[in-house]
């Protein structure tokens, strides 16, 4: 498998579905919910479509499972594309501009690449394992830690079945909040693996994270030098057959890492 040929036809096609998603969205979205909290519009249906039709027609051979429309391809093939055509849906229901477009392509369960696209900013971030990630300047270097006395900045996400009264979510969300100098819900979770691999926040928290756009992000930001740990300590790598409940993690610089594990398990006692 060429991953660089992979990886140019993930970020043209990526790049397509932002232009869709950038001009379209000025005009009705045709809102409806999916239940459980979350919703999809046309604009979801429309980009998934263009992806899906670059993906199959380059990869003929491969498997894919798409946010809205489910498992397509060959069942059996050994390489998994996961897509999520619209990251930030909630957040263009509201006019928010915040969204992005994400892809990974997966071997064994585990991410070989993963590639990000930002409409609005018109910028991609991608990474093939072992590759490093790359930005809209080149090479992303690995970021620098600057300890602040205030604490950390963290984006946090959470699946779509955890309810709001889980206990152990509150309880991990509240220590969060005491700990850190801000924690942000960007209702977009690649958005917040970019801006970990870019310096611009210090630590992603997944509570039962879901599992089309976190391989992508994940890869990209591990290729970046940041730290992957599940809840228990160990090294988290995103496999894709892990079932909702062991989907939780702290992703951070190495030298924050350890701390906001000790605060997890504090927590979530």
């Amino acid at each position: 498998m060429d991953l660089d040929h992979a990886r140019r036809v993930a970020v043209v096609a990526a790049e397509a579905a932002g232009a869709l998603l950038r001009e379209r969205t000025k005009g009705d979205l045709g809102v409806r919910s999916k239940g459980r909290g979350d919703i999809v519009t046309d604009l979801d249906l429309a980009s998934e479509k263009l992806l899906l039709e670059r993906i199959q027609a380059a990869f003929p051979g491969h498997r894919v499972v798409a946010e809205e429309s489910g498992v397509s391809g060959d069942p059996d093939g050994d390489w998994t594309w996961l897509v999520d055509p619209l990251d930030g849906t909630n957040n263009v229901a509201i006019g928010l501009p915040l969204y992005v477009v994400g892809l990974a392509l997966c071997h064994g369960g585990l991410p070989q690449l993963g590639v990000v696209h930002d409409p609005v900013g018109r910028q991609t971030w991608s990474a093939v394992r072992g590759g490093g990630a790359s930005g809209p300047q080149g090479p992303v270097p690995s970021p620098r830690y600057r300890p602040s006395p205030h604490g950390p900045v963290l984006a946090w996400t959470q699946g779509h079945d955890v309810s709001r009264d889980d206990p152990a979510m509150r309880g991990l969300k509240a220590a969060l909040d005491v700990r850190a100098r801000r924690v942000l819900q960007l209702w977009a979770p690649l958005l917040g693996w970019v801006m970990l691999a870019r310096g611009d926040i210090d630590a992603v928290v997944g509570y039962r994270a879901e599992a089309v756009d976190l391989p992508g992000g994940l890869l990209i930001a591990q290729e970046a030098g940041l730290c992957v740990r599940a809840f228990d300590g160990e090294p988290f790598d995103g496999h894709t057959e892990l079932p909702s409940h062991r989907r939780s993690f702290v992703a951070a610089h190495p030298a924050l890492v350890d701390d906001l594990l000790g605060l997890v398990t504090a927590s979530t006692r």
